[in-house]
């Protein structure tokens, strides 16, 4: 029986939990799908990633809902995947904040992202035709900017590549917590198809050096509690290492893209099988892994053709 591609054949709707991690500051998760943070200051909202459609990003607002009736005035979003910003028209956001790495991301490729994404998780882009367009920001920032809601200060940082070149992390210093978006999973594959495997520990230093108290993941569960926390950087940091490090050896050799995915598997198989999404992942980690230590820096543009071929390569 051929294996359905990435999570073509996951159609089961996933229950969602709606954590707070902070005073005024909550996490939407959803079994290993895409999650959504709230951050609630004095006489507004500011939510942080999209989701991938406005029907998803309904479910959020019906849960900001039940704590508050603030409006939602900023909406920033952490990269530039379809999965994490094609929903932000239903926010009403009068801000919507970016990196500028991950606006040009957009412009370079974004409607190659949508298209690709779409066939991957056509669960998750369901009720899509009320999707307007592409997600554009309206304030971008180079290193750091800082946002007040009234009295409550957020922190949007670049604080080093990983699961994308542009990505950002949400910092509310009153009660030290972070919304790190894909850049720390917790029981849920890395996807790594656009990253900079060898930037990513760094990165993860980075974020730890805050000494978050909580932490609200790209997916996976709310971290609360250093212990938590330092939980899921370092499992995060071991599957970026596992996934890395048999490719470069398989590329140190001349070998070939199948015989890096064998070498993965090998290696991940064991330890993280059991991951949300783990095998939609996995042939896209191994194509960006084995460019990497090939020297390509810039991750390569996924397109749809470019996953059939990848996929069709890997399965034969």
């Amino acid at each position: 029986m051929t294996k359905a591609f990435a999570s073509a054949g996951d159609m089961e709707e996933k229950k969602t939990s709606f954590t707070q991690v902070g005073e005024g500051l909550y996490a939407f998760t959803a079994e290993g799908d895409p999650n959504t943070g709230v951050i609630i200051g004095d006489d507004s909202v500011m939510i942080v990633e999209a989701q991938a459609t406005p029907r998803l990003a309904r479910k959020v607002i019906d849960h900001v809902r039940e704590v508050t009736d603030k409006p939602i005035s900023h909406l920033v979003l952490t990269h530039y995947h379809a999965v994490r910003v094609l929903g932000a028209s239903a926010y009403g956001a009068r801000e919507i904040i970016m990196s500028d790495v991950a606006r040009s991301m957009v412009a370079e490729r974004g409607q190659e992202d949508w298209d690709s994404e779409f066939d991957r998780f056509p669960r998750l882009f369901q009720g899509h035709e009320e999707i307007p367009g592409l997600t554009w920001p309206t304030t971008t920032f180079s290193d750091s900017m800082t946002v007040y809601l009234g009295n409550r200060r957020v922190d949007i940082m670049h604080l080093g590549r990983a699961h994308t070149a542009g990505d950002a992390v949400i910092w509310v210093p009153d009660q030290e917590v972070m919304f790190t978006g894909d850049i720390v999973e917790y029981h849920s594959a890395c996807y790594c198809g656009d990253g900079h495997f060898n930037d990513w520990g760094e990165t993860l230093a980075n974020i730890a050096a805050f000494e978050p108290q909580a932490i609200a993941p790209g997916r996976g569960d709310a971290l609360v509690g250093p212990e938590m926390v330092a939980k899921a950087i370092a499992a995060t940091e071991d599957f970026v290492r596992s996934t890395y490090k048999p490719v470069e050896k398989v590329v140190g050799r001349g070998g070939t893209l199948k015989e890096a995915w064998d070498a993965v598997r090998a290696e991940c198989d064991p330890k993280f099988k059991d991951y949300a999404i783990y095998e939609h992942c996995l042939p896209f980690n191994v194509a960006r892994a084995y460019d990497e230590a090939r020297g390509i820096d810039t991750p390569r543009v996924w397109t749809a053709q470019r996953d059939k071929e990848m996929w069709a390569s890997l399965q034969g």
